[in-house]
Protein backbone atom coordinates (compact mmCIF):
# COMPACT_ATOMS: atom_id res chain seq x y z
CA UNK A 1 0.00 0.00 0.00
CA UNK A 2 1.67 3.46 -0.40
CA UNK A 3 1.47 6.87 1.09
CA UNK A 4 -1.10 9.07 0.86
CA UNK A 5 0.29 11.81 3.21
CA UNK A 6 2.99 14.72 2.38
CA UNK A 7 6.62 13.11 0.91
CA UNK A 8 8.54 11.08 3.43
CA UNK A 9 11.75 11.34 1.29
CA UNK A 10 11.16 15.51 0.88
CA UNK A 11 13.68 15.94 3.19
CA UNK A 12 16.30 14.25 1.02
CA UNK A 13 15.55 17.03 -2.10
CA UNK A 14 16.19 19.91 0.76
CA UNK A 15 19.56 19.34 1.58
CA UNK A 16 21.22 20.04 -1.52
CA UNK A 17 21.54 19.68 -5.17
CA UNK A 18 23.64 16.67 -6.15
CA UNK A 19 26.30 18.82 -7.33
CA UNK A 20 26.47 21.09 -3.69
CA UNK A 21 26.81 17.45 -2.10
CA UNK A 22 29.68 15.94 -4.30
CA UNK A 23 31.70 19.11 -4.15
CA UNK A 24 31.36 18.30 -0.84
CA UNK A 25 32.17 15.13 -0.89
CA UNK A 26 35.70 15.87 -2.89
CA UNK A 27 36.88 17.37 0.22
CA UNK A 28 36.89 14.23 1.44
CA UNK A 29 35.21 15.06 4.99
CA UNK A 30 34.95 14.11 8.43
CA UNK A 31 31.82 12.66 10.09
CA UNK A 32 30.69 15.58 11.90
CA UNK A 33 28.97 13.26 14.58
CA UNK A 34 29.64 9.44 15.43
CA UNK A 35 28.27 7.30 13.04
CA UNK A 36 26.59 5.04 15.06
CA UNK A 37 24.49 2.85 13.01
CA UNK A 38 21.59 -0.09 13.09
CA UNK A 39 20.36 -0.73 9.37
CA UNK A 40 17.10 -2.53 10.13
CA UNK A 41 14.60 -2.17 11.97
CA UNK A 42 10.84 -2.90 12.45
CA UNK A 43 8.08 -0.69 13.38
CA UNK A 44 4.37 -1.57 14.09
CA UNK A 45 2.37 -2.06 12.78
CA UNK A 46 4.59 -4.72 11.66
CA UNK A 47 5.06 -7.32 14.29
CA UNK A 48 7.85 -4.95 16.61
CA UNK A 49 9.22 -4.68 19.85
CA UNK A 50 7.58 -1.01 20.04
CA UNK A 51 4.02 0.15 20.99
CA UNK A 52 4.72 3.19 18.72
CA UNK A 53 7.25 4.43 15.73
CA UNK A 54 8.40 7.67 18.64
CA UNK A 55 9.37 4.63 21.16
CA UNK A 56 11.82 3.42 18.57
CA UNK A 57 13.37 6.67 17.53
CA UNK A 58 13.34 7.92 21.47
CA UNK A 59 14.95 4.75 22.08
CA UNK A 60 17.80 4.92 19.69
CA UNK A 61 18.45 8.53 20.25
CA UNK A 62 18.99 7.92 24.10
CA UNK A 63 21.31 5.29 23.08
CA UNK A 64 23.41 7.17 20.74
CA UNK A 65 22.15 5.95 17.72
CA UNK A 66 22.70 8.46 14.69
CA UNK A 67 21.42 6.47 11.72
CA UNK A 68 18.48 4.41 11.75
CA UNK A 69 16.60 2.07 8.95
CA UNK A 70 13.66 0.40 9.15
CA UNK A 71 13.00 -2.48 6.63
CA UNK A 72 8.94 -3.01 6.63
CA UNK A 73 7.20 -5.90 5.19
CA UNK A 74 4.58 -4.33 2.18
CA UNK A 75 3.38 -1.43 3.79
CA UNK A 76 5.12 1.58 4.09
CA UNK A 77 3.23 4.46 5.20
CA UNK A 78 4.45 4.09 8.87
CA UNK A 79 7.60 5.91 6.90
CA UNK A 80 5.85 9.72 7.41
CA UNK A 81 5.86 9.50 11.04
CA UNK A 82 9.32 7.69 10.83
CA UNK A 83 11.32 10.76 9.50
CA UNK A 84 9.13 12.95 11.67
CA UNK A 85 9.90 11.64 14.61
CA UNK A 86 13.47 10.94 13.25
CA UNK A 87 14.52 14.56 12.39
CA UNK A 88 12.79 15.34 15.84
CA UNK A 89 15.82 13.60 17.30
CA UNK A 90 18.76 13.89 15.02
CA UNK A 91 18.41 10.73 13.64
CA UNK A 92 19.14 9.79 10.16
CA UNK A 93 16.50 7.66 8.50
CA UNK A 94 16.94 5.17 6.16
CA UNK A 95 13.91 3.70 4.44
CA UNK A 96 13.95 -0.11 3.87
CA UNK A 97 11.91 -3.49 3.04
CA UNK A 98 11.87 -6.80 3.44
CA UNK A 99 10.77 -9.26 0.80
CA UNK A 100 10.81 -13.14 1.50
CA UNK A 101 11.36 -15.37 -1.66
CA UNK A 102 11.71 -18.88 -2.93
CA UNK A 103 14.40 -20.32 -4.90
CA UNK A 104 12.53 -24.28 -6.43
CA UNK A 105 15.44 -25.08 -6.85
CA UNK A 106 17.48 -25.11 -4.03
CA UNK A 107 14.45 -26.13 -2.42
CA UNK A 108 14.37 -29.14 -4.16
CA UNK A 109 18.12 -29.87 -3.71
CA UNK A 110 17.49 -29.10 0.15
CA UNK A 111 20.14 -26.06 0.13
CA UNK A 112 19.11 -23.79 3.08
CA UNK A 113 19.59 -20.07 2.55
CA UNK A 114 19.11 -18.01 5.09
CA UNK A 115 15.78 -19.48 6.73
CA UNK A 116 17.63 -22.42 8.87
CA UNK A 117 14.07 -24.19 8.73
CA UNK A 118 12.97 -24.20 5.00
CA UNK A 119 15.04 -24.61 2.02
CA UNK A 120 15.06 -22.58 -0.81
CA UNK A 121 13.72 -19.46 1.18
CA UNK A 122 15.24 -16.92 1.15
CA UNK A 123 14.74 -13.72 2.93
CA UNK A 124 16.12 -10.55 0.84
CA UNK A 125 16.29 -6.84 1.76
CA UNK A 126 15.74 -3.82 0.01
CA UNK A 127 18.02 -0.71 1.53
CA UNK A 128 17.69 2.82 0.82
CA UNK A 129 14.35 2.60 -1.21
CA UNK A 130 13.47 6.18 -2.44
CA UNK A 131 10.03 5.13 -4.92
CA UNK A 132 7.82 3.46 -2.61
CA UNK A 133 5.16 6.95 -2.43
CA UNK A 134 4.35 6.03 -6.12
CA UNK A 135 4.83 2.89 -7.39
CA UNK A 136 5.38 2.03 -10.75
CA UNK A 137 2.98 -0.61 -12.80
CA UNK A 138 5.14 -3.46 -12.41
CA UNK A 139 6.30 -2.83 -8.54
CA UNK A 140 2.43 -2.09 -7.80
CA UNK A 141 1.03 -5.33 -9.30
CA UNK A 142 4.06 -7.05 -7.36
CA UNK A 143 3.74 -5.44 -4.18
CA UNK A 144 0.10 -6.14 -4.62
CA UNK A 145 0.31 -9.59 -5.66
CA UNK A 146 2.24 -10.63 -2.38
CA UNK A 147 -0.35 -8.80 -0.24
CA UNK A 148 -2.97 -10.74 -1.29
CA UNK A 149 -1.23 -14.28 -1.19
CA UNK A 150 0.11 -13.01 2.52
CA UNK A 151 -3.53 -12.52 3.83
CA UNK A 152 -5.06 -15.09 2.19
CA UNK A 153 -2.29 -17.34 3.89
CA UNK A 154 -2.78 -15.53 7.16
CA UNK A 155 -7.09 -15.91 7.01
CA UNK A 156 -6.26 -19.72 6.49
CA UNK A 157 -3.89 -20.19 9.32
CA UNK A 158 -5.94 -18.07 11.86
CA UNK A 159 -8.84 -20.38 10.86
CA UNK A 160 -6.77 -23.16 11.75
CA UNK A 161 -5.71 -22.24 15.12
CA UNK A 162 -9.07 -21.40 15.86
CA UNK A 163 -10.44 -24.83 14.98
CA UNK A 164 -7.06 -26.02 17.26
CA UNK A 165 -8.15 -23.94 20.17
CA UNK A 166 -11.48 -25.10 20.15
CA UNK A 167 -11.03 -28.75 19.92
CA UNK A 168 -9.23 -28.07 23.19
CA UNK A 169 -12.23 -26.10 24.70
CA UNK A 170 -11.19 -22.38 24.24
CA UNK A 171 -13.20 -20.51 21.92
CA UNK A 172 -11.11 -18.04 20.35
CA UNK A 173 -13.63 -15.82 18.20
CA UNK A 174 -10.51 -14.64 16.12
CA UNK A 175 -10.63 -13.91 12.82
CA UNK A 176 -8.58 -12.18 10.58
CA UNK A 177 -10.46 -9.15 11.09
CA UNK A 178 -10.36 -9.65 15.06
CA UNK A 179 -6.75 -9.99 14.87
CA UNK A 180 -5.94 -6.98 12.71
CA UNK A 181 -8.40 -4.68 15.17
CA UNK A 182 -6.07 -6.01 17.76
CA UNK A 183 -3.13 -4.29 16.05
CA UNK A 184 -5.07 -1.55 15.46
CA UNK A 185 -5.81 -0.71 19.07
CA UNK A 186 -2.38 -1.25 20.11
CA UNK A 187 -0.75 0.72 17.66
CA UNK A 188 -3.47 3.47 16.84
CA UNK A 189 -3.01 3.07 13.23
CA UNK A 190 -4.86 2.90 10.25
CA UNK A 191 -6.41 -1.01 9.79
CA UNK A 192 -5.32 -0.47 6.26
CA UNK A 193 -2.00 -0.46 6.90
CA UNK A 194 -1.50 -3.39 8.89
CA UNK A 195 0.22 -6.82 6.99
CA UNK A 196 -0.44 -9.83 9.41
CA UNK A 197 2.26 -11.92 9.81
CA UNK A 198 2.57 -14.95 12.31
CA UNK A 199 3.81 -13.36 15.12
CA UNK A 200 0.57 -11.51 15.29
CA UNK A 201 -1.40 -14.46 14.99
CA UNK A 202 0.58 -16.29 17.90
CA UNK A 203 0.23 -12.57 20.48
CA UNK A 204 -3.88 -12.55 19.58
CA UNK A 205 -4.48 -16.52 20.37
CA UNK A 206 -1.83 -16.10 23.47
CA UNK A 207 -3.38 -13.00 24.65
CA UNK A 208 -7.63 -14.62 24.15
CA UNK A 209 -6.18 -18.13 25.90
CA UNK A 210 -4.87 -16.23 28.91
CA UNK A 211 -7.92 -14.33 29.33
CA UNK A 212 -10.16 -17.04 29.08
CA UNK A 213 -7.75 -19.78 30.78
CA UNK A 214 -6.51 -19.27 34.58
CA UNK A 215 -3.31 -20.33 35.33
CA UNK A 216 -4.44 -23.32 37.08
CA UNK A 217 -5.23 -24.81 33.85
CA UNK A 218 -3.47 -23.80 31.49
CA UNK A 219 -0.51 -26.25 31.35
CA UNK A 220 -3.42 -29.32 30.93
CA UNK A 221 -4.83 -27.09 28.25
CA UNK A 222 -1.51 -26.71 26.27
CA UNK A 223 -0.38 -29.90 26.78
CA UNK A 224 -3.06 -30.73 25.21
CA UNK A 225 -3.08 -27.92 22.56
CA UNK A 226 0.48 -28.71 21.81
CA UNK A 227 0.52 -33.00 21.68
CA UNK A 228 3.37 -32.06 24.54
CA UNK A 229 3.43 -30.07 27.54
CA UNK A 230 4.76 -26.77 27.21
CA UNK A 231 7.93 -25.84 28.19
CA UNK A 232 7.66 -22.20 28.82
CA UNK A 233 6.29 -20.70 32.02
CA UNK A 234 2.46 -20.47 31.42
CA UNK A 235 2.56 -16.84 33.13
CA UNK A 236 5.41 -16.16 30.57
CA UNK A 237 3.28 -14.42 27.40
CA UNK A 238 6.21 -14.60 25.01
CA UNK A 239 7.24 -17.77 26.09
CA UNK A 240 3.47 -19.01 25.12
CA UNK A 241 3.36 -17.01 22.13
CA UNK A 242 6.85 -18.96 20.96
CA UNK A 243 5.57 -22.02 21.49
CA UNK A 244 1.98 -21.95 19.61
CA UNK A 245 4.27 -20.53 16.80
CA UNK A 246 6.27 -23.87 16.68
CA UNK A 247 3.75 -26.64 18.23
CA UNK A 248 1.42 -25.02 15.52
CA UNK A 249 2.26 -23.30 12.75
CA UNK A 250 5.42 -24.72 11.69
CA UNK A 251 5.15 -26.74 8.46
CA UNK A 252 4.21 -30.62 9.29
CA UNK A 253 2.60 -28.63 12.37
CA UNK A 254 -1.67 -29.13 12.23
CA UNK A 255 -2.14 -25.14 11.15
CA UNK A 256 0.48 -25.08 9.02
CA UNK A 257 -0.70 -23.26 5.83
CA UNK A 258 2.16 -23.39 2.91
CA UNK A 259 3.17 -19.99 1.45
CA UNK A 260 3.04 -18.54 -2.05
CA UNK A 261 6.86 -16.99 -2.50
CA UNK A 262 7.74 -14.64 -5.86
CA UNK A 263 11.17 -16.13 -6.81
CA UNK A 264 14.67 -14.49 -5.94
CA UNK A 265 15.06 -12.43 -9.32
CA UNK A 266 11.31 -11.29 -8.82
CA UNK A 267 12.13 -9.36 -5.51
CA UNK A 268 15.06 -8.12 -6.46
CA UNK A 269 13.44 -6.59 -9.33
CA UNK A 270 11.01 -5.49 -6.96
CA UNK A 271 13.31 -3.60 -4.88
CA UNK A 272 15.02 -2.02 -8.15
CA UNK A 273 11.75 -0.69 -8.92
CA UNK A 274 11.46 0.80 -5.44
CA UNK A 275 14.61 2.16 -5.91
CA UNK A 276 16.47 0.36 -3.46
CA UNK A 277 19.69 -1.69 -3.33
CA UNK A 278 19.08 -5.77 -3.18
CA UNK A 279 20.87 -6.15 0.08
CA UNK A 280 21.41 -10.11 1.40
CA UNK A 281 21.09 -10.39 4.81
CA UNK A 282 23.45 -12.95 5.85
CA UNK A 283 22.51 -15.86 9.08
CA UNK A 284 25.98 -17.34 9.30
CA UNK A 285 25.62 -19.10 12.34
CA UNK A 286 22.52 -17.63 13.67
CA UNK A 287 20.98 -20.81 13.48
CA UNK A 288 23.93 -23.02 15.12
CA UNK A 289 24.58 -25.22 11.81
CA UNK A 290 25.16 -22.86 9.53
CA UNK A 291 23.02 -22.82 6.06
CA UNK A 292 24.65 -24.82 3.21
CA UNK A 293 24.35 -21.56 0.82
CA UNK A 294 26.37 -19.63 3.02
CA UNK A 295 29.39 -22.04 3.73
CA UNK A 296 31.96 -21.58 3.12
CA UNK A 297 31.84 -18.01 3.14
CA UNK A 298 34.08 -18.24 -0.58
CA UNK A 299 30.76 -19.98 -1.86
CA UNK A 300 28.13 -17.60 -0.50
CA UNK A 301 30.63 -14.57 -1.66
CA UNK A 302 30.36 -16.49 -5.55
CA UNK A 303 26.74 -16.86 -5.37
CA UNK A 304 26.20 -13.47 -4.17
CA UNK A 305 28.38 -12.03 -7.39
CA UNK A 306 26.66 -14.30 -9.51
CA UNK A 307 23.30 -12.86 -8.68
CA UNK A 308 24.67 -9.43 -8.47
CA UNK A 309 24.35 -8.47 -4.90
CA UNK A 310 26.07 -4.94 -3.78
CA UNK A 311 24.92 -5.50 -0.36
CA UNK A 312 24.89 -7.56 2.27
CA UNK A 313 23.36 -7.43 6.31
CA UNK A 314 24.40 -8.72 9.39
CA UNK A 315 22.09 -9.21 12.84
CA UNK A 316 25.20 -9.55 14.63
CA UNK A 317 23.22 -10.55 18.22
CA UNK A 318 22.64 -14.28 16.61
CA UNK A 319 26.41 -14.04 15.98
CA UNK A 320 29.56 -14.86 17.52
CA UNK A 321 32.32 -11.94 17.02
CA UNK A 322 34.65 -14.71 15.39
CA UNK A 323 32.03 -15.78 12.95
CA UNK A 324 31.08 -12.24 12.08
CA UNK A 325 34.49 -10.82 11.90
CA UNK A 326 35.16 -14.16 9.72
CA UNK A 327 31.85 -13.14 7.16
CA UNK A 328 31.97 -9.54 6.80
CA UNK A 329 35.59 -9.03 6.49
CA UNK A 330 35.62 -11.90 3.49
CA UNK A 331 32.43 -10.08 1.84
CA UNK A 332 33.82 -6.65 2.19
CA UNK A 333 36.93 -7.79 0.72
CA UNK A 334 35.05 -9.06 -2.59
CA UNK A 335 33.68 -5.51 -3.35
CA UNK A 336 30.03 -5.90 -1.36
CA UNK A 337 29.43 -2.99 1.23
CA UNK A 338 27.92 -4.52 4.63
CA UNK A 339 25.75 -3.38 7.02
CA UNK A 340 24.19 -4.40 10.44
CA UNK A 341 20.78 -3.70 12.12
CA UNK A 342 18.97 -5.57 15.38
CA UNK A 343 15.42 -6.05 13.53
CA UNK A 344 13.63 -5.46 16.67
CA UNK A 345 10.81 -8.17 15.54
CA UNK A 346 9.98 -9.80 18.26
CA UNK A 347 8.62 -8.65 21.54
CA UNK A 348 12.20 -8.59 23.22
CA UNK A 349 13.39 -4.47 22.98
CA UNK A 350 17.07 -5.08 23.01
CA UNK A 351 19.59 -2.12 22.59
CA UNK A 352 19.20 -0.18 19.70
CA UNK A 353 23.04 -0.35 18.28
CA UNK A 354 24.05 -3.52 17.28
CA UNK A 355 26.52 -5.77 19.25
CA UNK A 356 26.87 -9.74 19.04
CA UNK A 357 25.29 -12.62 20.79
CA UNK A 358 25.28 -11.82 24.94
CA UNK A 359 25.85 -8.67 24.49
CA UNK A 360 29.57 -9.02 23.27
CA UNK A 361 30.91 -6.23 21.15
CA UNK A 362 31.51 -6.02 17.72
CA UNK A 363 35.44 -6.14 17.18
CA UNK A 364 36.16 -2.35 15.66
CA UNK A 365 37.59 -3.34 12.13
CA UNK A 366 34.32 -4.70 11.55
CA UNK A 367 32.21 -1.78 12.91
CA UNK A 368 34.58 0.28 10.14
CA UNK A 369 32.83 -1.75 7.73
CA UNK A 370 29.46 -0.97 9.06
CA UNK A 371 30.21 2.60 9.61
CA UNK A 372 31.13 2.80 6.11
CA UNK A 373 28.34 0.94 4.65
CA UNK A 374 25.77 2.75 6.68
CA UNK A 375 26.90 6.11 5.15
CA UNK A 376 27.00 3.95 1.35
CA UNK A 377 23.39 3.70 2.14
CA UNK A 378 22.87 7.31 3.04
CA UNK A 379 24.22 8.37 -0.30
CA UNK A 380 22.36 6.30 -2.21
CA UNK A 381 19.53 6.73 -0.77
CA UNK A 382 20.15 10.71 -1.61
CA UNK A 383 21.43 10.04 -5.00
CA UNK A 384 17.85 8.00 -6.12
CA UNK A 385 15.74 10.42 -4.29
CA UNK A 386 17.18 13.25 -7.04
CA UNK A 387 16.89 11.10 -9.90
CA UNK A 388 20.49 10.01 -9.84
CA UNK A 389 21.91 6.52 -10.40
CA UNK A 390 22.05 4.76 -7.10
CA UNK A 391 25.14 2.07 -5.81
CA UNK A 392 24.34 -0.65 -7.87
CA UNK A 393 24.42 0.75 -10.72
CA UNK A 394 26.81 2.73 -10.70
CA UNK A 395 29.61 1.07 -12.40
CA UNK A 396 33.29 1.17 -11.88
CA UNK A 397 35.42 -0.75 -10.04
CA UNK A 398 34.33 -1.95 -6.60
CA UNK A 399 36.56 -0.29 -4.21
CA UNK A 400 36.40 2.91 -6.00
CA UNK A 401 32.63 2.55 -6.14
CA UNK A 402 32.36 1.88 -2.19
CA UNK A 403 34.80 4.74 -1.51
CA UNK A 404 32.86 7.17 -3.17
CA UNK A 405 29.58 6.79 -2.29
CA UNK A 406 31.06 6.67 1.26
CA UNK A 407 32.64 10.17 0.77
CA UNK A 408 29.21 11.41 -0.44
CA UNK A 409 27.45 9.57 2.56
CA UNK A 410 29.16 11.55 4.90
CA UNK A 411 28.60 14.59 2.86
CA UNK A 412 24.25 14.04 2.98
CA UNK A 413 24.83 12.88 6.53
CA UNK A 414 26.54 16.00 7.91
CA UNK A 415 24.25 18.34 5.70
CA UNK A 416 21.40 16.21 7.19
CA UNK A 417 22.93 16.86 10.72
CA UNK A 418 23.39 21.02 10.14
CA UNK A 419 20.18 21.55 9.32
CA UNK A 420 18.82 19.13 12.12
CA UNK A 421 20.54 20.50 14.41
Amino acid sequence: MQIKAASATEFLLKLGTVEQIKRRAQEDPQPQRPIVFNSHIHLPPNFSAFETVQQAVDLAARQGVTILGVGNYYDFSVYQAFVQAARSRGIFPLFGTEIIALDTDLQQRGIRVNDPGNPGKYYICGKGISRFERFSKRAAERMNAICRNDALRMRQMTAKLAEAFSRCGVETGLNEGAIIARVVRRHGCDPKTVVLQERHLCQAFQEVFFEKVGSGQRRDKLSALFGVAPKADVEDAVGIQNEIRSALMKAGRVCFVSERFVSPVQARELIADLGGISCYPVLADGAGQRCEYETPVKTLIEALNADGYTAAELIPVRNQPEVLSEYVTAIRRAGIAVVAGTEHNTPDVLPMEPACVKGRPIPEPVKAIFREGACVLAAHQFLCAHGETGFADAGGPAEERIDAFRKIGIAVLNRYFDTSS
